[in-house]
């Protein structure tokens, strides 16, 4: 299993563990529906991490944009969130938004950081406890963000990487929509993909909600020349980190966000 990953038995030896915070996180996408008795439940003690509101930029046009590092770090102390802490994150839907939490604990400079392995859809189906949501009471935590602008490529520098052909550009979307052969979900934005771009649906990595074996994740990078930075992309910066969370483990190569996605892009 990627060490960036932890099961749900590893969960609930450790749960009660002092330095152990549990988080969840919950982008629903559209057309899939989730029973209202497993939205109102969590994991005992997990806290809501925001990705929409609180923990993304509410100033930019764009969705889910990165927050700046005072906006983070304010909210994961509100959240009690210590420098000393070792964060698990889980998401609703198996594997989906959890990676972008992953992520952006990274880039600001925290290391232990981990997503559970199938999230809360394999813990209910493992038969651990859990407890009806509720907004977790916690005194303010002391984390510190320390943002790292190499984690990130904006369109600027995008556009000069592919013209020069330095960079490998992996979107995650669908193949229909990176084809042009489905029609976006935002309004107003246009269908298709990023010059030089190839196609890695984040869906490939993933087998019943939780990641494939490494062996199997490795022979999908395997096509990819590792010499070069590559950059991930896919609507709006969520699923990406799902490719960014697996090849962090399984490649060399440099590895970048372009946060704005193709929402940026297609909008242009």
């Amino acid at each position: 299993m990627l060490q960036s990953l932890v099961s749900t038995k590893w969960l609930n030896k450790n749960l009660v563990t002092s330095n152990v915070v549990v988080l969840f996180t919950t982008l629903i996408p559209k057309k899939q529906n989730i029973p209202d008795e497993v939205k109102n439940l969590q994991i005992p003690s997990a806290r809501f991490f925001d990705l929409q509101n609180v923990f993304s930029d509410q100033n930019s046009s764009l969705p889910n944009t990165f927050p700046s590092e005072e906006q983070f770090q304010m909210g994961c102390q509100k959240l009690g969130i210590s420098k000393e802490s070792t964060i698990v994150v889980y998401d609703t839907l198996g594997i989906y938004s959890s990676p972008r939490v992953w992520f952006l604990f990274k880039s600001m400079g925290h290391e232990a950081v981990y997503v559970l392995n199938g999230g809360l859809k394999a813990w209910l189906a493992d038969g651990f406890i859990t407890e009806n949501k509720r907004k977790a009471k916690v005194e303010r935590g002391n984390f510190s963000a320390s943002f790292n602008p190499e984690f990130l490529i904006n369109k600027m520098q995008l556009e000069a990487t592919i013209n020069s052909s330095d960079s490998i550009v992996l979107d995650s979307r669908s193949a229909e929509r990176f084809n042009g052969e489905a029609p976006e979900a935002r309004i107003g934005l246009r269908s298709g993909n990023i010059p030089t771009s190839f196609n890695l649906h984040y869906a490939k990595l993933l087998f019943e909600g939780k990641f494939k074996k490494k062996e199997e994740l490795t022979k999908l990078f395997d096509q990819y020349d590792d010499s070069k930075p590559i950059i991930c992309s896919c609507g709006s910066g969520i699923t990406a980190c799902i490719l960014l969370l697996a090849a962090n483990e399984i490649v060399p190569n440099k590895l970048l966000l372009y946060d704005g996605s193709w929402t940026e892009w297609g909008s242009c």
